[in-house]
């Protein structure tokens, strides 16, 4: 397939005058002057806006299959996000027991060693789990909480800790620094989430090599002018990337704006999607706890916010359109800047090598079309 004529995004701008070229899956070339070859595809995108794939790193579920189902519900969770445009992602776990978090990692292992060939890349575990703060427990099961322990760390992922691309911790529970320098020296991102740390203890954390916030001002300490706790310090430490769950449910518009003025593009969209996305209305579970989903929200029995039902195309439109951020950022924070928070040199750019799908957005920025 040869694209011409796209407003394309390349990570940081908008660039016109490059042709972008994909085959079997992957971009192969993205340079002016190309020609189709015989039998290729041409799509003419007359002006459009041309984005490379969304990179979700936090999500854990997608239309009725759970990264906790193990290796078959990843496969099936890659096939169907890759038609939303999503070209990379980080199936994620939740608390759970030992065995069964084991069973999870595993199963993402195995999708990591034989990719789906018509699926989106998974670029490793999100486990947000299990060395967590029960006081910010949020949907997670508190009651498989521990605190933070390299050696259980291996027994959960079968001795392959490179299965795991980033791992949740609450960073003022015993043992966390060891865990926090050990798991940053073998090239696991560390994210400070579900927790009661306050500002210094964040500091003191990307002292030690964390550099992510899991979705940002939910399940830990809120911002207070003498207190600013974990968003304080989040907002105002530059090693720190910050998610963001950006479905009009979870932040305020004004919070939304008050990250990416903060923190530009160390500011990324996530969707934090449980098994309902995609789905109508009505009961699911999430961690083997029901969730009711109405209205865009998902929340459990007590009304307590269970994940989301959000996509990233709609995460794209609403950073847009919503929340009126310029769209150059709002690109940004939806492919480059959640791949450049896991190390990822290559997925959310348009530049030979990285996966496909791309993305066609009208100018009016609806989506229009998944290629590739």
């Amino acid at each position: 397939m040869l694209i011409t004529h796209a407003r394309i995004f390349n990570g940081s701008e908008f660039i016109t005058g490059p042709e972008i070229r994909i085959r079997e899956g992957i971009i192969t070339e993205a340079d002016s002057g190309l020609r189709p070859v015989p039998g290729e595809e041409k799509v003419d995108l007359a002006g459009d806006y041309l984005l490379p794939g969304f990179v979700d790193v936090h999500i854990h579920a997608y239309r009725g299959q759970d990264t906790m189902q193990g290796e078959n519900a990843v496969r099936t969770m890659s096939r169907e996000l890759r038609k939303l445009g999503v070209a990379a992602f980080c199936p994620t776990t939740m608390s759970a027991s030992e065995e069964d978090t084991e069973a999870a990692v595993s199963g993402i292992r195995e999708v990591l060693l034989r990719p789906e060939a018509d699926g989106a890349r998974v670029l490793g575990a999100h486990m947000e789990a299990p060395f967590l703060q029960e006081s910010r427990a949020g949907a997670q099961r508190k009651e498989f909480f521990r605190d933070p322990d390299w050696d259980a760390f291996l027994r959960m992922t079968a001795g392959h800790p490179e299965t795991v691309r980033l791992i949740t911790l609450a960073p003022e529970r015993a043992g966390s620094e060891a865990f926090i320098r050990k798991a940053a020296a073998a090239g696991v991102h560390v994210s400070i989430g579900h927790t009661s740390a306050d500002a210094e203890q964040v500091h003191r954390a990307a002292d030690w090599g964390a550099d992510h916030v899991t979705h940002t001002f939910n399940a830990q300490t809120p911002l207070h002018h003498r207190q600013p706790g974990v968003p304080g310090a989040a907002l105002t430490d530059d090693r720190l990337f910050c998610e963001m769950i950006c479905d009009g449910v979870h932040l305020h518009r004004d919070i939304v704006r008050l990250i990416a003025r903060c923190k530009g593009t160390r500011a990324l969209a996530i969707t934090d999607a449980m098994e309902a996305a995609g789905m109508p209305d009505g009961e699911y579970t999430l961690g083997g706890q029901k969730v009711f989903v109405s209205g865009g929200e998902a929340r459990l029995a007590d009304g307590t916010l269970a994940g989301s039902v959000l996509t990233m195309p709609r995460a794209l439109e609403n950073l847009i359109h919503l929340f009126g951020l310029d769209p150059a950022l709002a690109c940004a924070m939806c492919t480059s800047a959640p791949a450049a928070s896991v190390g990822e040199p290559l997925c959310g750019r348009m530049v030979p090598g990285a996966p496909a799908p791309v993305t066609r957005w009208t100018r009016d920025w609806r989506l229009a079309a998944v290629l590739g």
